[in-house]
């Protein structure tokens, strides 16, 4: 009995330090592994876009204009050169800013005014709209030259809108041509639409151009509008800028305000006696 009972222990201590054993080296490879899933799930992590400074609401657009050598081409069915058109289809498009203003007065609506050749030129930093400083702006458009550079512009104009403090953010482009210098603007928009979480409206008008070059907008939520002669380019941008920025400026604010003060107002009248 003695004899038996000594082998069955002796087997019972092997058997229970081998099972240390396998749990030992379950524990350390689980311990190895671990870090490196916490590695990769920070390295496939989006890095966000930040605000420089507080946000609240309010509106912001970039406008970004093509200076390009072909802008120095006659508009279609005009005597006038294509900048000189896009211009004055900029400056009245914006002149809608101080109608909305009036409807709105404590809703922001904030304006810049990129160019773009081969490279980028600020003319309008991004402020609330002043119709002198815009007009001021449009007339320091220097003449048309040198190449296209959209997505440096695209990427410009991305940066001023998470400079200017508020909410929403959109960008408006026009433009007679297509990508010759500098960042793919496909690829600019992705990573803004990415970066962003879909918080920055991409919107182009093509110019004389075929909108087709520009298809990469609907993967990004946004949009673009053919304009082909100088009538149309004015419809065009007024048509995306009080669509796109003033329309809903005046009714999504509004909206949840004026449903909180129908809310207030029923919980604080009392109801008459039957």
């Amino acid at each position: 009995m003695n004899s038996t009972s000594g082998r069955l222990g002796r087997i019972a201590r092997r058997s229970m330090t081998g099972m240390v054993g396998i749990l030992a080296l379950a524990g350390c490879d689980n311990s190895s592994k671990q870090p490196s899933g916490d590695s990769g799930d920070t390295g496939a992590a989006v890095e966000r876009y930040k605000p420089e400074g507080d946000e609240g609401l309010g509106v912001s657009v970039a406008i970004v204009l093509d200076n390009s050598g072909s802008m120095r081409d006659k508009a279609p069915g005009d005597k006038r050169r294509k900048f000189e058109v896009a211009k004055i289809a900029i400056e009245k498009a914006l002149d809608a800013t101080e109608a909305a203003l009036t409807k709105r007065p404590d809703y922001p609506v904030k304006v810049s005014l990129i160019l773009f050749s081969d490279r980028t030129e600020t003319v309008l930093e991004m402020q609330p709209y002043n119709r002198d400083s815009v007009r001021a702006a449009i007339g320091r458009i220097t003449r048309p030259s040198g190449g296209t550079a959209i997505g440096d512009a695209m990427d410009a104009a991305r940066q001023a809108l998470y400079k200017a403090g508020t909410f929403r953010k959109v960008m408006l482009v026009v433009t007679d041509g297509e990508n010759t210098d500098g960042q793919d603007p496909a690829d600019v928009a992705r990573e803004i639409f990415r970066k962003s979480e879909g918080g920055v409206g991409i919107y182009f008008v093509a110019f004389d151009t075929d909108e087709g070059k520009f298809g990469f907008l609907r993967d990004v939520k946004g949009d673009v509008v053919s304009a082909q002669n100088g009538a149309a380019l004015e419809a065009s941008l007024a048509s995306l800028y009080e669509g796109k920025v003033l329309a809903e400026s005046a009714v999504e604010p509004s909206a949840v305000v004026d449903s909180s003060r129908r809310t207030d107002s029923a919980k604080s009248t009392p109801r008459s006696p039957q």
